[in-house]
């Protein structure tokens, strides 16, 4: 079975009804739909009466014939005792957002095992310069210990920013202090700390209550981190670009290098790159973001609040981009020429796509010949459970299963269903900034009339589109997918490969699944742009032809994991 047979890959979302159509015609794509709905229905009567109910708004299998768009529960608490593959919410600020920060010391005030879990797994790439710092490969943390959860630990964390900013010369841009659990149980006051510190060591000290408990996923984190970065650090410098044509990346960690490749493309075309959110970025240039003329984002979910709140406080619009596969990046190259209206940029924008593409097409080819027909099931964070559809879309191959760890229901059915998405205890405990126009610094490029018949002509501009609207008919779409519904699924689907995160990635290769890694892309990559397709269905290729998994035998198929033997009684009691 191929793509092609379900959806076309140029389709508007609007016409994605006609996968319904295709598949009917097609013998193997219904195989795929009822096996996918027995398999639906199987794992759900496996659950008692109240996980059942909660799963259920979960768990969506496709269906664009109906009139009414299907509707996903997301951002909600796991239920306790199913093993999900969700992080926490200082794995999401800390993690995710501010460790690619390659200048800041970013301090964990807690546990050892906190800043253990979020040092290095994700593969955020840095460059070091000249004369420079990069601090990406470090990990910095208080330790505490019984006696500090006990006794408190504000005076172990000052101690610490202090001999933290005597480490390095020259000496970090802002210290980042990001707390865990146990401090936000016991009552430290980080953000008393970082003020004091910043008072005496005279350098920018932020602190972020982004322990571990708060919200119900890495996402609340997101936001967190979110918050004060526009807070403390966005606006701060004023210096003009210089450029034409400047934007921010925003959204974008550099795993594996897929930020380099973005930006490479980019200043090809004659697009100057101002600040990186947040791969291989530095204090600098995100204190001067606001002075670019559009924001793109990336992973719509870790980074959209900042989008939102520069568009209230600066000005400044977004789009909606997607760097992976040659198509998105096609697509959000011709979005941002069209945006800025140049005839210059817009010929250079083509010039660019037909020599990439000429690039690669016969590697590209070899790959698509061998991969067509091919299976996947992805379940990743950010948007890449989105993106990488498209590009095995363009590989030939077809997914079977896709969901998200950490989205909202916008990151499934789009930005329209915002307004009804209702607010619960959860999400209360994150704070909402709501921002006025910075004056002085406040610019509009065009009239609300303008900018709206902008919005009818570019795809994703101040818009995204989610996930539901380009996945096909028949397919599963899941959130919060949890250990036991991953095997089920698995087992009853028989998917190629399974695109995964670590927690859940030995897991699916010792039951004999390839499964590749799209969080840290087992330090491989850069996986975007046009190269990066290339890297990545080569990737691919290998792990699919070299089956590795499959020719072990797990040693419990080999001999009994107990032994032991039976005594003949002798009929007297002891």
């Amino acid at each position: 079975m191929t793509v092609e047979t379900l959806i076309k890959p140029d389709a508007a979302p609007a016409a994605s009804s006609a996968a319904g159509t295709a598949a009917a015609s097609n013998p193997a794509s219904l195989d795929i739909q009822a096996a996918a709905t027995a398999a639906l229905s199987e794992v759900l009567e496996s659950y008692e009466a109240k996980v059942f109910k909660n799963r259920k708004k979960h768990l969506i299998q496709v269906d664009h014939t109906l009139e009414t768009p299907q509707e996903i529960t997301a951002n909600t608490r796991t239920i306790p005792g199913i093993l999900s593959h969700r992080g926490c919410c200082y794995a999401g600020c800390k993690g995710v957002v501010l460790g690619p920060i390659k200048d800041a010391l970013v301090i964990t005030h807690g546990p050892i095992g906190c800043a253990f879990y979020t040092w290095g797994t994700r593969r955020h790439k840095a460059s070091t310069e000249e004369g420079k710092l990069n601090l990406v490969p470090y990990s910095f943390s208080t330790d505490m210990r019984e006696t500090d959860i006990v006794f408190g630990g504000e005076k172990k964390l000052f101690k610490a920013i202090e001999e933290g900013l005597a480490l390095f010369s020259p000496q970090p841009a802002a210290v980042l202090i990001c707390s865990t659990c146990p401090v936000g149980l016991i009552g430290d006051d980080i953000h008393a700390v970082a003020a004091r510190a910043e008072a005496q060591f005279g350098v920018k000290c932020i602190a972020f209550s982004c322990e571990g408990y708060k919200g119900v996923s890495q996402s609340a984190g997101h936001h967190i981190a979110n918050n004060q970065l526009i807070r403390r650090v966005i606006g701060e410098t004023d210096d003009k670009p210089s450029s034409r044509f400047t934007v921010n990346l925003l959204g974008e960690y550099n795993i594996g290098g897929d930020g380099w490749e973005t930006e490479r493309i980019l200043t090809r075309c004659g697009i100057d790159v101002l600040a990186v959110m947040t791969g291989n970025g530095t204090v600098a240039d995100i204190s001067r973001a606001h002075t670019a003329d559009l924001n793109l984002v990336q992973c719509h979910r870790s980074i959209n609040y900042i989008a939102e709140m520069m568009q209230d406080q600066y000005g400044m619009d977004w789009i909606k981009v997607n760097f992976i596969g040659t198509k998105g990046v096609a697509k959000s190259l011709r979005a941002i020429a069209a945006y800025f209206d140049d005839a210059e940029l817009s010929a250079r924008v083509e010039e660019v796509i037909a020599s990439e593409e000429a690039e690669i097409a016969e590697e590209l080819a070899y790959y698509r010949e061998r991969l067509t027909g091919r299976t996947a099931a992805l379940y990743v964070g950010g948007s890449r459970s989105h993106h990488y559809q498209n590009l095995l879309r363009e590989l030939g191959m077809s997914t079977v299963i896709a969901g998200y760890e950490f989205a909202h229901r916008d990151d499934y059915e789009g930005r329209e269903v915002m307004d009804s998405i209702k607010v619960d205890a959860d999400s209360k405990n994150i704070e909402e900034l709501h921002l006025e126009p910075v004056e002085g610094k406040y610019r509009l490029r065009f009239s609300p009339e303008k900018l709206e018949e902008l919005k009818a002509s570019i795809e994703g501009l101040d818009y995204y589109e989610g996930m539901i609207k380009e996945m096909d008919n028949g397919t599963l779409m899941i959130d919060d997918l949890n250990h036991f519904e991953t095997e089920e699924f698995v087992r009853a689907l028989q998917p190629d490969v399974f695109f995964s995160g670590i927690k859940d990635k030995y897991v699916l290769q010792k039951g004999g699944t390839l499964s590749r890694q799209l969080h840290s892309y087992d330090y491989k990559g850069p996986y975007a742009g046009y190269a990066g397709a290339v890297n990545f269905a080569h990737d691919l290729l290998m792990g699919l032809t070299v089956p590795a998994w499959q020719m072990i035998t797990p040693p419990w198929k080999r001999e009994p994991l107990l032994q032991g033997e039976m005594l003949a009684s002798t009929g007297e009691e002891e």
